[in-house]
């Protein structure tokens, strides 16, 4: 975490807005004081939030897993294993059992060969004894043979079988590696997709019409019913656009030159300025919904953008709004450098402070707005002082037109759209957004992304 107090005592850099005043937080100590714990301060103020750079807090608590046996250990691990070392690992066993068994089938053949061919010797001229002490003799070089051209087929052919086992895995993981090839065409393709190219490129995978061009195929149909849909979603968008832009617009304008006019009444002109702010309400609501459906399509603008200066321009642009509700605002912004759509990373940290601005304390609430490089992931926090906010209404804020406590008869702080829009930008560049109760009061909203 990017946190105003250095547990080693020393100073950080706060930038504060110029457009906004600075005010002295009584629950706050110097950078270089130790922080002071909840509840601290002349009014029982909340300190600023601080702490380790994980703020969705510690593990749930409970019985440590039951750690199974070799065998399910093994099957774990062998799970995690790529599909390419697992064929290659399985044809590599199948090939030495297989000379296994090829081997145990020699070693008795050997056996019953020599067997079948040793020659019968018999000395009919000897005397009885001698002549069974001969065939014992015989016999038992029969069995010493036996036994030594086992033994030597053993020793050289486990030699062998181990030599062309490691053979027979170099040659299975080329041939898995090559028969994986169409599926790391169909992947490469996949990736490359976007919104921009969906019109145009496919898989087209050629050769046999086998199982996996039936799953190319399969893939091309449904890339083709995807660029369909797209295309008619940007065209609704555009037309959307249009149609609900244009009446509200001539509708203020109408308002705004009924307003001028010297001879209103006082009721007139007071009707007027409701319309006009029910027309503007409505104006920021299309405008949200328009944001929301872009940020969840794919990024079509993709350039190297600086969150601090993304940071520092969004609380530059709300400073006013602040002074007016009374909020103090304080940053830390340091270099943290993204990849992405500069347009909406700026409307995602403007809705956060925004939000932050709104849902705060009256005359006196406070604001803190960071951005940074931790552990290595790009940070962008924002946390304000306000109303408790339960930890179980936090998840349900990101939805659409969701509000504290299901509100939406209040609707004057916003269409419910702010968090929304946060959540499918931040996930249209490839991070995620959490959120969790401050202590004291208030919300603490963290934006990972991946630093460029």
């Amino acid at each position: 975490m990017i946190s105003p107090h250095s547990a080693r005592g020393a100073r950080r850099e706060e930038e504060t807005p110029q457009a906004g005043p600075r005010r002295t937080d009584p629950g706050r100590t110097d950078p270089g004081q130790a922080p002071p714990q909840a509840g601290s301060g002349r009014n029982g103020q909340a300190p600023p939030p601080q702490g380790p750079p994980v703020w969705d807090g510690p593990p749930p608590t409970g019985a440590a897993p039951a750690r199974g046996g070799p065998l399910e250990r093994a099957r774990a691990l062998f799970d995690r294993i790529s599909i390419r070392w697992r064929l290659t690992i399985t044809y590599g066993l199948l090939f030495f059992l297989a000379g296994m068994l090829l081997v145990f089938v020699i070693y008795m053949m050997v056996g019953w060969a020599i067997n079948e061919a040793w020659p019968g010797v018999s000395l009919p001229d000897a005397p009885l004894a001698y002549e069974q002490r001969f065939q014992q003799e015989w016999l038992w070089w029969k069995h010493a043979a036996i036994d030594e051209a086992r033994e030597a087929l053993l020793s050289r052919t486990l030699l062998a079988l181990v030599g062309v086992g490691i053979l027979a895995i170099v040659i299975g993981y080329v041939v898995a590696d090559r028969a994986l090839r169409p599926i790391q065409q169909m992947t490469a393709t996949a990736r490359r997709l976007s919104g921009s190219t969906l019109a145009h490129e496919r898989i087209a995978l050629k050769g046999p019409d086998d199982e996996l061009k039936e799953l190319a195929d399969t893939f091309d149909a449904m890339l083709t019913r995807l660029n369909v849909a797209f295309d008619t979603q940007r065209r609704f968008v555009a037309n959307a656009s249009h149609e609900l832009r244009t009446p509200l617009t001539i509708n203020r304008t109408v308002l705004e030159i009924a307003l001028g006019d010297p001879e209103a009444s006082e009721d007139l002109k007071a009707l007027g300025r409701t319309l006009l702010e029910v027309n503007a309400r409505n104006e920021r609501l299309i405008e949200g919904l328009l944001l929301l459906a872009r940020s969840e399509r794919e990024l079509s603008v993709r350039k190297p953008v600086d969150m601090r200066d993304v940071a520092r321009t969004a609380v530059e642009q709300l400073a006013p709004v602040a002074e007016a509700a009374g909020v103090t605002v304080s940053t830390e912004l340091q270099k943290a450098e993204t990849v992405g759509d500069p347009v909406l990373l700026e409307r995602c940290v403007s809705n956060l402070v925004e939000n932050a601005i709104k849902h705060n304390l009256s005359d006196s609430g406070h604001l803190w707005v960071r951005a940074g490089i931790v552990e290595g992931v790009l940070i962008v926090q924002v946390a304000n002082t306000g109303p408790h906010v339960p930890a179980y209404e936090v998840n349900s804020l990101f939805e659409p037109f969701r509000r504290l406590n299901a509100d939406r008869v209040d609707s004057s702080k916003g269409a419910g759209l702010g968090l929304s829009i946060v959540r499918a930008v931040v996930r249209a560049h490839g991070g995620d957004v959490t959120a969790v109760p401050r202590d004291g009061g208030g919300l603490v909203v963290t934006v990972r992304l991946q630093p460029r």
